[in-house]
């Protein structure tokens, strides 16, 4: 078109024309310039240049929106600037470019020519640098890269240098005033270039360079070249290995061996001790003597009375003291029985009245989060000033096997798109999502009709949101809801290629540059939600590769809900809402012509199903109670003969043993509501199971030694029923108080769940045993009463004639025990076979312990066949990006003072280790500090939100709310600020005019699972601390119950905690999780062990029989068979039944753990500790009377014991 020469000093073109006609909708007048070949105009002095004024201020206008967003890196903008100085104004114009087209224009009548189209020559070294300094700017608030909404259908991710230019060049993109073809010239090429032409090559500012102003230069979050250099982190510690093998394996296996020797050693050497010592008997004796029925030697020396100790004699002592006083206690409680009955009645009743004052707390964060937690204390200061954090309800479309296409676009050229990315889907999800938004109903807190406007999350309008002001995110959105912009068509010409572009070419480019507010097609529609925001291509379509978008494979719909303080009346506005969501998505899946195959989820579906589970696995529950309660009601009869079958049953003693655990439970629950410590439904779960467990195996050793003793002469049934429970309750006070201890100790645990289910569990242990000495007493009296007036049971007017037999009813279970199990159990060899067997299972576990998984996996909550399991697996497989993160600080920056700006900001000249520069090297988005929106709002570089420019108020402060700005709107969108930006800003400036230290915290991550995760941080720690708890008082308790008996307690000790350790190892192999959870029921463990153990630890202590092996055999068939029946088959039934629950939660953590508490402790009670007690049990002071007292019969017992006492 130019037909003059390219020589330095002559100007192209020179002036304004005016408007540039074939531009349209742009957002700043589209002025172009007049052809002009001239020399270039003189300015001062020698300088020239080759435009106007006016010239200049229009250019200044055109590069104002452009350069607000690169402002964050001065260098990027200068050099962004620059071209476009050299263009216009260049004294050596006509050698950089060549004017294309012109046309001529009439302004005030005068026809002009002016260009409306030039080539620029460049350098690609120029061209490059530039775009190298500007290719990492970010957009904070949106999480994104300036240069994506500079390079047009590109984005950022395949932007170049070539593309950056074409798109600034572009009329079209409603900022360039004329059309500009950039052509980026090698060095050294000369071929195409008109004559004349020099590419401009000047020099191009780094992104870690000053510019020739002063300007600072870029932030590291915007120039990786700028970012100081930080030392890296250590890197992870290697694995512990000794020799390259894992070094606890070899540490573990050396204990076993070192333990195993030892005890092997102990062995041989007492073997060859007393083999020894029996040479020596024979030679002084000639015959042999101390042999037991077992083979075992009986070499211990018979010691004096003179030689009893102290100890021995304060264990005599106490145990006659406990003895007598339950003796007391139970005659007068069987003598009274109906009287008891009733004050245990209405003392049981006064405290159940509490359960009027019961809460219920189902709230996570409040049973899961310790108030005081660093992390729950955030949350509480975030919700208070932020809010809580939105409601998300959210669905997740798919459809599997619908055909794919391939759409060769006019622009974009062939792309692939998925089934899901269909017109005809879009149409439909459209569809579905206005029925949502529609959502009215009558809310009776509100005393009107609501809807979605009274709850939504609307960003930009929080105040009087409509339909359209809520935030919901969605595919449609790009078309701002409109079926019309869905239907929109329009032949489009791109390089003398005429296509028609369509929905197809809108979507592509909004997925690439969500920001724009008009796309580079012929249709011109915006890429912004209509509430006004982006919609990010993630929140919209997911299951893609990479930036795949057309690729997608599901849908994505999200309505975002305000969350509100659960006193709030919106707070069940916005649960009634989302229950009408769940209905209307419900049916919507269930009607056949639904295209989709989807998962939903709302922000109540987490409680709303564990709490649904809960109530449908009650009746679980129940009949696990049930089956109990059959197994105590057929276990505790004697059953004589067919005859007294009736007579003999215990059926009321076993229902009245179950009233007493359920009456202990009501008591704990309504004492404590009286005082306001909440219940949970763990607690509901839990401890019921746990105290019919203690309460079951006092039961059976009451009863069955109340059945396998026999009347002495002239004795009365009370006085019997009294002189049986003096005998066995001590025993059973051991196990409760120990436990009960054992529990209110663990209340000292942070985790409120825990906590509350310790102090419920302590107390309701207490008020069991306390309804046993009385009310199960009283019933147990009126029993033996009817019993032995041989009246029927459930007929009580019936009477039998056969009569009870005189000799004790042993049952089957004890003579078994003591002919076949004990024998073979106690046998040298075996003994030696368990002791090995059950180190090494010792061992074994502890290595375990060390791999069990901490954590638990929010799918375990869900009950099997939950619409929440489905959803779960839909978004880990298809949606792309997980929960905002908040960092709140609340003191240490003083944002009065430029140092305090400068270590929160991220901008230009803020400081490189300010907070977030720290974070942003953890993220994958950039972060957002409401600092740099605020520096980014006073920009001197804008001339939006400054001063009134006309009107009334020309030249006074003009507030943020007149002009909007894009980046503070996003504030808004990510922080969850339910306050309009010029509010926010209002408040800003108030505060630092008034001079206030505004001092934020020391800065904290916030985010909606933060206060969850934080209990694994802590919880092994919390774990080791609440067990050692549990174990302390089951030693000291020992102890003391046993007169100071040391060596009892610390072999009771150890049991229990090898019972633990080996169920953490079985937690390992089973893949059970260690959570809250877990360590409840390992809590829970500790004091079912108790049962196991102590029980048989104090019968051995006070056996009477002449060796240790003996001594264990007694206690093994008298109190292991009362043990085997009344903890292991009353809590194996039970835990059975819970298999069938349909919460992954029991199944998991109720029945596989108790099932494995309850194995272990039948194995370690039952098989390993009559064989400890038999090596390292204490020796009594019962051999002193051996040689006067002929071993006794079962009721000669207390006689003797009366006699141990007068030594």
């Amino acid at each position: 078109v130019l037909e003059a020469r390219h020589e330095p000093g002559y100007c192209a073109f020179y002036e304004e024309c005016g408007r540039n006609p074939t531009v349209v909708g742009s957002l700043l007048p589209p002025i172009i310039p007049c052809l002009n070949y001239s020399r270039a105009r003189a300015l001062e002095g020698d300088t020239t240049a080759c435009c106007s004024i006016k010239q200049l201020k229009s250019l200044e206008m055109s590069l104002m929106l452009s350069k607000a967003v690169l402002m964050r890196c001065p260098s990027c903008a200068d050099n962004f600037a620059h071209l476009h100085c050299i263009n216009t104004c260049s004294p050596d114009q006509t050698t950089t470019i060549n004017v294309t087209r012109t046309m001529n224009i009439t302004t005030l009548g005068i026809v002009k020519e002016a260009v409306v189209g030039y080539q620029a020559y460049l350098s690609t070294s120029f061209a490059d640098k530039s775009f190298e300094s500007c290719k990492n700017v970010r957009i904070p608030a949106t999480g994104g890269y300036a240069i994506a909404t500079m390079c047009g259908r590109y984005g950022s991710a395949l932007c170049t240098a070539q593309r950056w230019y074409d798109f600034q060049g572009d009329s079209s993109n409603g900022l360039a005033p004329l059309d500009i073809d950039f052509r980026l010239i090698p060095e050294g090429v000369t071929e195409g270039i008109p004559d004349g032409v020099v590419p401009y090559a000047g020099r191009a500012l780094g992104c870690n360079e000053m510019t020739p102003t002063g300007a600072e230069v870029c932030s590291c979050q915007d120039c990786q070249a700028s970012c100081p250099v930080v030392p890296s982190p250590p890197p992870p510690a290697e694995p512990f290995t000794i020799g390259g093998v894992d070094g606890y394996l070899v540490l573990c296996v050396i204990f076993l061996c070192v333990l195993i020797l030892a005890f092997l050693l102990f062995v041989l050497s007492t073997y060859l001790l007393r083999k020894e010592e029996g040479k020596d008997s024979e030679k002084g004796k000639g015959k042999r003597k101390g042999m037991d029925k077992n083979g075992n030697n009986v070499s211990e020396r018979l010691i004096e009375p003179w030689e009893v100790t102290c100890t021995d004699k304060n264990s005599l002592a106490t145990q006659e003291f406990l003895g007598s006083g339950f003796r007391a206690w139970g005659t007068l409680v069987a003598s009274h029985p109906l009287k008891v009955l009733l004050a245990s009645a209405v003392v049981t009743a006064a405290f159940a009245t509490g359960l009027m004052h019961i809460e219920l707390t189902t709230d996570p964060v409040q049973l899961w989060s310790a108030p005081n937690s660093r992390a729950r204390m955030e949350k509480d200061f975030h919700d208070k000033h932020f809010d809580p954090f939105f409601r998300t309800n959210q669905m997740i479309l798919t459809a599997p096997g619908r055909p794919g296409h391939f759409y060769d676009s006019l622009l974009f050229g062939k792309q692939n798109f998925s089934g899901i990315i269909a017109k005809d889907l879009i149409l439909e999800l459209l569809k579905l999502q206005r029925k949502i938004q529609n959502i009215e109903f009558w809310s009776n807190d509100l005393n009107r009709m609501a809807s979605l406007k009274d709850v939504c999350f609307a960003p930009l309008n929080p105040s009087n949101p409509s339909l359209t002001d809520c935030a919901v995110n969605s595919l449609p959105q790009y078309f701002q809801n409109s079926v019309a912009n869905l239907n929109a068509k329009v032949n489009m010409t791109e390089l003398g290629v005429t296509k028609e572009v369509d929905w197809r070419d809108h979507f592509i480019y909004c997925v690439n540059s969500p920001l724009s507010f008009k796309d580079i097609t012929d249709l011109q529609l915006s890429c912004m939600a209509d509430y006004g925001a982006p919609v990010f291509p993630f929140l919209a379509v997911g299951g893609y590769e990479k930036e795949g978008y057309t690729t997608a494979e599901a849908l994505i719909l999200t309505f975002s809900l305000n969350n509100y303080p659960r006193d709030n009346i919106k707070f069940k506005v916005a649960l009634e809402w989302e229950q009408r969501f769940l209905d209307i998505v419900q049916e919507y899946q269930k009607s056949p012509g639904n295209p989709f195959t989807f998962a939903y989820m709302a922000e109540r579906s987490l409680e709303d199903e564990i709490n649904r589970t809960t109530a449908e696995d009650i009746p679980i529950f129940m009949i696990s109670y049930a089956v109990i309660f059959v197994y105590i009601a057929v276990a505790l009869g004697e059953y004589t003969s067919f005859s007294r079958i009736l007579v003999d049953s215990k059926f009321l003693v076993g229902l009245g043993g179950i009233l007493v655990v359920g009456c202990s439970v009501l008591a704990s629950m309504g004492f404590y509501a009286w005082i306001g410590i909440p219940s949970s439904l763990i607690i509901l779960q839990v401890v019921p199971f746990l105290v019919l467990a203690v309460g079951a195996d006092n039961i059976f050793i009451f009863v069955l030694e109340y059945q396998r003793d026999a009347r002495r002469p002239g004795e009365k049934r009370e006085e019997r029923i009294g002189r049986v429970l003096g005998n066995v309750a001590p025993s059973m006070l051991l196990c409760s108080l120990s436990e009960s201890v054992c529990f209110f100790l663990g209340a000292l645990s942070t985790m409120p769940a825990v906590k509350s289910f310790a102090l419920y569990a302590a107390l309701a242990v207490l008020m069991d045993f306390v309804l046993q000495m009385t009310a199960f007493v009283a019933l147990l009296s009126l029993d033996a009463r009817r019993q032995d007036g041989n009246r029927c049971e459930l007929a009580c007017c019936v009477t039998v004639k056969t009569t009870a037999p005189t000799k004790p009813n042993e049952g089957f279970l004890l003579p078994a025990m003591r002919k076949y199990y004990a024998p073979v159990l106690l046998h040298p060899v075996t003994r030696v076979i368990v002791i090995v067997v059950f180190i090494f299972m010792f061992i074994s576990s502890i290595y375990l312990m060390f791999y069990v998984t901490v954590g638990l996996d929010q799918e375990l909550a869900m009950p099997q066949g939950s619409y929440m399991l489905e959803y779960f697996k839909y978004l880990y497989a298809y949606f792309e990006v997980g929960v905002p993160t908040y960092f709140v600080t609340t003191k240490g920056f003083n944002f009065t003072s430029i140092a305090g700006m400068n270590a929160t900001c991220s901008s230009v000249g803020c400081d490189p280790f300010s907070l977030t520069q720290k974070i942003q090297s953890y993220m994958a988005i950039p972060a957002n500090s409401w600092v740099d929106d605020f520096i980014d709002w006073l920009n001197p570089g804008s001339k939006c939100c400054r001063l009134y420019s006309i009107g009334p108020n020309k030249g006074k402060f003009c507030p943020a709310s007149e002009c909007e700005t894009l980046s503070s709107l996003f504030v808004m969108h990510e922080y969850n600020i339910k306050k309009h930006v010029s509010n926010l800003m209002y408040n800003v400036l108030c505060a630092v005019d008034k001079h206030q230290l505004i001092r934020l915290s020391s800065s904290s991550p916030s985010r909606v699972t933060y206060v969850f995760y934080e209990q694994y941080l802590t919880i092994v720690s919390e774990g080791l601390f609440n067990i050692s708890l549990c174990l302390l008082p089951t030693f000291v308790v020992c102890c003391l119950l046993l007169g100071m008996d040391l060596r009892s307690g610390a072999l009771n000790l150890l049991t229990i905690i090898m019972i633990t350790v080996d169920t953490v190892g079985v937690m390992t192999l089973w893949g059970i999780d260690y959570n809250a959870v877990a360590l409840i029921n390992l809590v829970t463990a500790v004091g079912i062990s108790v049962e196991f153990v102590s029980h048989m630890t104090r019968s051995f202590a006070m056996s009477i029989q002449p060796t240790h092996v003996e001594r264990a055999k007694e206690a093994t068939a008298t109190m292991g068979s009362a043990v085997f029946a009344g903890v292991a088959m009353t809590n194996l039934p039970g835990i059975v039944v819970l298999a069938f629950a349909k919460a992954q939660l029991i199944q998991i953590f109720f029945f596989r753990l108790n099932l494995v508490i309850t194995l272990l402790g039948m194995a370690h009670g039952l098989i390993f500790l009559p064989v400890l007690l038999s090596y390292f049990g204490e020796s009594v002071c019962v051999r002193a009377c051996k040689r006067q007292y002929p071993p006794p019969l079962p009721t000669q017992r207390q006689s003797l014991r009366n006699s141990w006492i007068k030594w």
